[in-house]
């Protein structure tokens, strides 16, 4: 029985918003992938969530992602991914942050909490292409379940994929059902402009959380599309998940993006940079002495670039960077 989503309002363009509400919420953009009147201008972005302060790992990506859209001609943008739980003053700390490296953007920040009616459309397209299930599992029976060998950790077995009506109804009595996609494919091929091609699994990924919360995985690809988003440059710790959203896109309608992985900053030890390793915020290094326009530098240099935004701009060229992680060694005082 297909779940019944509140339905939602069409928008006026032209019509102007009432001083401090919200903006109304986007639709999906109509016409075929690709299509010129369909998208606004290529843009590229930055999309943090706010669970806290921005380290230099996060700052190296910001700043790649604005050198990639500065580089090109492209818009800027600021989306921030709340809509699991936000840590409370960590969106406005980041937004200083940002300012602080010397980056600018364009339009007002977009924030994932208030989108939720769009990613509703957007599983309701699908919903309508009977593409869309019920999924009654929890996680420890999807990671407790055989599945093919060449699956990876966490991917989903399609435990509920035919289950009767008569099983969804005694499920249902259980657990409140998340909703899936009913994939057709079990990989999907990506191009990167810094890894090349690259070939991930796709399973029946989720498209509505059991507790009626959208996924990163659909935020992300709605929100692209709707923002004019054509550039994704971010850490490579997501290049796996890319297949993914790439081939939700594609079922949506959505044009292509550039992807562009980037390489995570690592602490000494050689794992992944996290503010355990010490002074590796730019308040920690402030109270290091350490300027937010030093820290910049440093940064920059990182990627064998001048040490100003206005110089790296200038000097910035894609086949050159580093192809390495960095690992940063937070100073001591």
């Amino acid at each position: 029985m297909p779940l019944d989503f509140p339905a939602v309002p069409p928008s006026s363009p032209g019509s102007p918003a009432s001083p401090g509400a919200p903006a109304a919420p986007e639709t999906l953009p109509a016409g075929g992938p690709g299509s010129p009147a369909a998208f606004p201008a290529g843009a590229g972005r930055f999309a943090p969530s706010p669970s806290g302060e921005l380290h230099i790992g996060n700052l190296r990506t910001a700043l790649l992602a604005w050198l990639f859209a500065r580089s090109t001609g492209r818009e800027f943008l600021l989306r921030v991914e709340d809509l699991d739980q936000a840590r409370a003053g960590a969106e406005a700390a980041q937004l200083r942050d940002l300012a602080a490296v010397g980056l600018d953007w364009d339009g007002e920040v977009l924030r994932q909490s208030d989108r939720t009616p769009v990613y509703l459309e957007a599983i309701r397209r699908l919903q309508g292409e009977g593409r869309v299930y019920e999924c009654y599992c929890t996680r420890s029976e999807i990671s407790d379940a055989p599945r093919a060998p060449h699956s990876p950790p966490g991917a989903y077995p399609g435990t509920c994929r035919n289950l009767s009506e008569a099983e969804r109804e005694q499920r249902r009595r259980q657990r409140p059902p998340a909703l899936r996609l009913r994939s057709e494919v079990s990989e999907f091929t990506v191009h990167d402009v810094l890894h090349g091609d690259y070939t991930g699994v796709v399973d029946d990924l989720v498209l509505l959380r059991n507790d009626g919360v959208p996924p990163y995985n659909l935020a992300v690809v709605v929100d692209d599309a709707s923002q004019g988003i054509d550039q994704v440059v971010r850490g490579d710790d997501l290049l796996s998940s890319t297949p993914r959203q790439a081939y939700l896109a594609s079922l949506l309608g959505l044009p292509p993006v550039e992807y562009v992985h980037v390489q995570l900053v690592l602490g000494r030890t050689g794992k992944r940079l996290a503010k355990r390793d010490g002074a590796v915020t730019l308040g920690g290094l402030a109270d290091l002495g350490i300027s937010a326009q030093e820290a910049t530098a440093m940064i920059l240099e990182s990627l064998g670039l001048p040490g100003t935004l206005p110089e790296a701009l200038a000097a910035f060229d894609p086949a050159k960077l580093p192809l390495t992680p960095w690992v940063f060694e937070p100073p001591v005082s």
